[in-house]
């Protein structure tokens, strides 16, 4: 069982190249938390729209949510919390994970458009171009005051967040 103690399953969110796998492993290792990274749940023809440089709709990302949602069930059914990476960018997805059984909090990591495209473009054998970038940066829509969640820079290294992380669930 995790270590943060309350029983919530994290989902790390944000656009690309924010750092969601990163953070999310160091956070599954520091909380014993189950681990998933979001991309591992798109149907193959999400991938191959977005290799193409297309966005996803609304309707392209209903059940890949769905099934994060599906997995977090799973992991609350086995007694097991988990992390889970999902770009979440809209209010509405957030609310499809937050159906998943247990609570669910969001961890939004945040950053620069600078930034985010030089991560994005030192990425090696990842689907998403950074010509999606925009598209992600218009769709994102902060979490709401009365959303479970918090928001933390991705300016320091991975381990720096990974602390901030931490120390921001320890206060709850």
């Amino acid at each position: 069982m995790s270590t943060h103690g309350d029983g919530t399953h994290l989902v790390v969110m944000g656009v690309a190249g924010s750092g969601k796998t990163t953070v999310a492993a160091l956070l599954a290792k520091r909380l014993d938390l189950a681990l998933a990274e979001a991309d591992d749940f798109h149907p193959p023809a999400n991938v191959a729209k977005m290799h193409a440089g297309h966005p996803l709709t609304d309707e392209d990302r209903a059940p890949w949510l769905l099934a994060i949602r599906d997995w977090l069930d799973e992991q609350t059914a086995a007694g097991r919390h988990a992390v889970v990476t999902c770009s979440a960018l809209k209010r509405a997805y957030r609310d499809v994970l937050r159906t998943a059984r247990g609570p669910v909090r969001f961890v939004h990591l945040d950053g620069s458009r600078e930034l985010l495209e030089e991560r994005i473009s030192a990425r090696q054998g990842h689907f998403m171009p950074p010509s999606l970038l925009d598209s992600q940066l218009d769709t994102l829509e902060p979490l709401d005051p009365d959303e479970d969640g918090f928001t933390v820079g991705i300016e320091d290294e991975p381990e720096e967040i990974a602390d901030q992380v931490v120390e921001r669930l320890s206060r709850r």
